[in-house]
């Protein structure tokens, strides 16, 4: 099971954006994902006439290894660790910290 899916609000461990939070877009392989709005860089483009796109400096995001960002748990307000429980037979994802279920809305 993955402790970090698609959809989830993280933090950033360390880097040059530690302790911004983001909304994980997408997993690339098994060990990075993309948040909205971390880990921002200006890329030169060069403009192709024959497909219409427009060259210049665009922004892009990279993909960061989930190892330097941890799920946000909204109760402590920290990062946190994830662990694994079976709840009525279904596997659910749960901060170790309070044991909370990930994702339920209190």
């Amino acid at each position: 099971m993955q402790n970090i899916r698609k959809g989830d609000e993280v933090i950033v461990l360390s880097g040059r954006d530690r302790s911004r939070r983001g909304t994980v877009v997408a997993r690339v392989g098994d060990d990075h994902v993309l948040v909205e709005g971390i880990n921002v860089v200006k890329k030169h483009a060069r403009g192709n006439p024959m497909t219409g796109t427009q060259g210049g400096i665009i922004d892009k995001t990279l993909p960061i290894h989930i190892s330097n960002v941890a799920l946000y748990n909204p109760e402590t307000g920290k990062g946190d660790r994830v662990g694994v429980k079976v709840v009525d037979g279904a596997k659910v994802r749960i901060f170790r910290s309070n044991g909370a279920v990930v994702g339920a809305k209190a």
